[in-house]
């Protein structure tokens, strides 16, 4: 006697539809979170970290310097002594900071995770002042370090509207003085420092007169349409502008 082929509930398919569809939706999450979405608060900003010389007061091997600059946050800089433990930041020129962040990883790192940071500047290692001071508890991505009222109080002239906010130093120091639930070694996973970038709108302003050379033949000057009391700008050449390490 043939039997006949079972078939499954409405309710089951809209049980497992249901599950298909709420698996989607977490992997959607944790994919989007894994993401190192691009800041819109850094158009404009130049990343200056590679102006400067950068050392720590201990780290574990192969989890030093190299892995704290690398671009990937799965790498970190792992200390290897008593705290607080150190990050010395030091530019070869004067420069003007407008921001400054650091990247930690509560999920990751769990008892190496900073719960306290202190931040100092200066011209020198013998000179340095405190400008701020971090506290947070399970932080993960990007921290923000407050740059308020570290400048100049501004005057109110044009151009000087947040001097307030602009750290001018040669030297920035990372002081970890405490972790999470009291551990004795840390992990930070990067840190960057930016300044506005003065290059912006350079490609734009490729003349620096008052008229443009429309026509100059090779051998043989020509030159349309400027009067003698006109100024002829000339070009900027690559070379001309900020120096860069890279």
């Amino acid at each position: 006697m043939a039997t006949a082929p079972t078939t499954t509930p409405p309710a089951a398919l809209q049980d497992a539809d249901g599950g298909l569809e709420d698996d989607l939706e977490s992997g959607t999450e944790d994919d989007t979170a894994a993401l190192d979405l691009p800041d819109a608060s850094l158009i404009g900003l130049r990343e200056i970290s590679p102006l400067a010389s950068w050392t720590v007061s201990t780290c574990k091997p192969g989890c030093g310097v190299a892995a704290l600059r690398s671009p990937s946050t799965t790498q970190f800089w792992q200390s290897d002594g008593p705290q607080p433990h150190l990050l010395n930041i030091h530019f070869f020129k004067l420069v003007s900071i407008v921001k400054l962040r650091v990247y930690l990883d509560f999920e990751l790192d769990e008892s190496y995770t900073p719960t306290r940071m202190i931040f100092l500047a200066g011209m020198g290692m013998y000179d340095l002042t405190e400008f701020a001071e971090w506290a947070g508890e399970c932080p993960r991505g990007w921290v923000n370090i407050s740059l308020e009222g570290v400048g100049p109080i501004s005057d109110g002239s044009e151009g000087e509207a947040d001097a307030g906010s602009v750290l001018k130093c040669m030297v920035v120091q990372v002081r970890i003085c405490e972790n999470h639930q009291n551990g004795k070694d840390t992990h930070v996973r990067g840190v960057q420092v930016f300044a506005k970038d003065v290059r912006e709108g350079r490609k734009g302003r490729r003349k620096f007169g008052e008229v443009e050379v429309p026509n100059v033949a090779s051998g043989n000057l020509k030159v349309e349409g400027i009067q003698k009391e006109d100024k002829v700008g000339l070009e900027e050449a690559d070379w001309m502008g900020e120096p860069e390490l890279r």
